[in-house]
């Protein structure tokens, strides 16, 4: 299983200051994914929580709320906290989400007033390409030798959560806002990529609001989502990346270098 969640945390690690951000909207999620939706929107809200909460029926709602979107755009703050040395690192973006198992994820920075993409992680639901601007360098992955995790494939309604987690609902209060239900999945199995991943879930309708995911390191690894957007139209050619679109990158082949560990090893820190 390609260690997608590590790629997203070792890529940010070790960088001491925070690079600019671009502002984004931070109003909170009116309906899923990693987003929130509108009277109008495709997404089906699922039943209101009982009195009586129990976690294996809000992971069970809010794999039923993803398994009936078709797609998503919203805009996200990550924030990665080193627990070595203390540092948090943060990075805004859009992520951009459709069944069957694309994804994009555009990281930006402001420089000299304008927004540019910093780093992207681009899937058609064969391969995963991580292109790095600033260090001039694509890596490349067949998805069919290397699954993505369910806790990032749950997303666009693949995988069992159950299956992998252990649920029980968190009320120490350090996550979410009053009235937010708070999923800590524990790994069945003992995982390098997470010790722990935390869901903050909407009452209203399931949606995920937040996800922090606690590493075998304990670094901790925060997603925010804002402004979703379920109806706006997505090219099929926005995940879709051309490695002669960018000239004068080394292309790496991550099932070439015969680590078996997968992309991780061949992304360095970004300078």
């Amino acid at each position: 299983m390609i260690d997608f969640i590590g790629i997203l945390t070792r890529t940010w690690l070790g960088v001491s200051a925070p690079a600019p951000s671009a502002q984004i909207t931070t109003a909170p999620l009116v309906a899923a994914p990693t987003a929130g939706a509108t009277a109008g929107s495709a997404a089906t809200p699922a039943p209101a929580p009982a009195a009586k909460v129990d976690a294996s029926a809000v992971v069970d709602n809010v794999q039923k709320f993803y398994a009936g979107i078709k797609q998503v755009t919203a805009q996200f703050r990550q924030t990665v906290t080193n627990s070595t040395f203390g540092s948090n690192k943060t990075s805004d973006g859009t992520v951009w989400l459709m069944k069957p198992g694309k994804m994009r994820w555009d990281y930006v920075e402001k420089k000299k007033g304008k927004v540019q993409v910093k780093k992207s992680f681009i899937s058609n639901g064969q391969y995963l390409y991580v292109v790095e601007h600033d260090n001039k360098q694509v890596v490349k992955k067949n998805l069919s030798n290397d699954l993505m995790p369910v806790a990032v494939s749950f997303l666009y309604g693949k995988g069992d959560l159950k299956a992998e987690f252990n649920a029980a609902l968190d009320t120490s209060g350090k996550y979410g806002d009053k009235g937010d239900l708070v999923l800590k999945m524990t790994p069945k199995k003992p995982s390098a990529q997470y010790k722990a991943l935390y869901l903050v879930v909407a009452p209203d309708n399931y949606r995920v609001k937040q996800s922090v995911i606690i590493d075998s390191s304990d670094n901790t690894n925060q997603f925010r989502f804002f402004a979703p957007d379920f109806e706006a139209p997505i090219k099929d050619s926005y995940f879709e990346f051309n490695e002669g679109s960018v000239k004068n990158y080394r292309v790496i082949d991550a099932d070439a270098q015969g680590s078996g560990a997968g992309a991780p090893a061949a992304l360095p820190p970004p300078k």
